[in-house]
């Protein structure tokens, strides 16, 4: 859907912060699949986690992105942090099920994706995000090559403040 659009990457790169702002400036936003999982898991003593099966959270993952995408606001924009290809990219990865291709027409964002780059001086692990840096750079690799492959136009965010960054997407959106 053209008024999807994607803001994804490296763990701990200020995703979930600009979208936070972008819904503080009153844009519909979508929160990360994965941060929804753990919080659940953790409370109901659970095991889809990516730290005890990887491959039962990637599944959850997708159905969550798939829900979240059918429910989408109607009209105006919608800022997904993370999406249907960050969790459809992690099980393909970690099973070799060859999942992505059937993205290629069926749930689409905006054609302009947002990812952020490492961003070693804010990188830290929490209770729900265990994994340390070095996952973080490898599973953004992994995305920096799935997000063309599947026909979108990869726009890096600055490393810049989170109001700047908020501003650089919806110029970006504005030309596009």
């Amino acid at each position: 859907m053209d008024r999807f659009v994607v803001i994804s990457a490296c763990s701990s790169g200020g995703k979930s912060t600009l979208v936070a702002e972008l819904n503080a400036r009153g844009y519909a936003v979508m929160e990360e699949p994965g941060r929804r999982i753990v919080r659940v898991e953790l409370a109901a003593g659970g095991s889809a986690l990516p730290w005890v099966d990887h491959v039962a959270f990637a599944r959850r993952a997708i159905a969550m992105a798939l829900a979240d995408w059918a429910a989408a606001p109607p009209d105006g924009w919608v800022f997904f942090d993370r999406s249907l290809i960050d969790a459809v990219a992690a099980l393909e990865r970690l099973t070799g099920e060859p999942a992505l291709k059937a993205l290629r027409n069926a749930n689409r964002y905006h054609r302009q994706a947002f990812l952020a780059p490492p961003w070693p001086e804010i990188y830290q692990t929490d209770h729900e995000r265990r994994h340390g840096l070095d996952a973080a750079l490898a599973e953004y690799s992994h995305l920096l090559e799935t997000y063309p492959s599947l026909g979108y136009e990869v726009l890096i965010l600055p490393k810049v403040g989170v109001s700047e960054r908020a501003d650089f997407i919806l110029q970006a959106l504005d030309g596009g």
